[in-house]
């Protein structure tokens, strides 16, 4: 029942990949909420073994979070698409980002306000 609360469409419409993928989805979710409780409660914690519990348990979190990424990764060929395009890159993530979008056909902005098509004067001295 708790699954379903996350539905927006009823249950018996959506086949079982879909409602697998709810699955998944709400459960990373839940364990990118848990690593949020966790690092807060390790920066909260005054004592030193009990932060280096709570540490421990946020990095499983971490764990699961990546295992179900992983799962739906292998399911989803848009969704890989992007993790391809995106994870373990360097420099400005925006940047890349934009790249991309004037590598499918747009033009690269020169950042002047301009629209990127050059000076209409030609050479001619206009």
């Amino acid at each position: 029942m708790a699954n379903s609360v996350g539905y927006h469409e009823a249950e018996d419409k959506l086949g079982d990949e879909v409602q697998d993928n709810h699955r998944a989805l709400t459960s990373m979710q839940e364990e990118l909420e848990a690593v949020d409780w966790y690092d807060q409660r390790v920066a909260a914690a005054t004592d030193p073994a009990l932060k280096e519990i709570l540490a421990h348990n946020r990095d499983e979190e971490k764990e699961h979070f990546v295992m179900l990424l992983e799962w739906f990764r292998r399911r989803d060929a848009a969704m890989a698409t992007q993790l391809k395009e995106r994870l373990f890159t360097s420099g400005s993530i925006v940047a890349q980002e934009q790249a991309g979008k004037t590598a499918g056909g747009g033009e690269p902005s020169s950042g002047d306000g301009s629209l990127g098509i050059g000076s209409l004067k030609g050479g001619q001295g206009l």
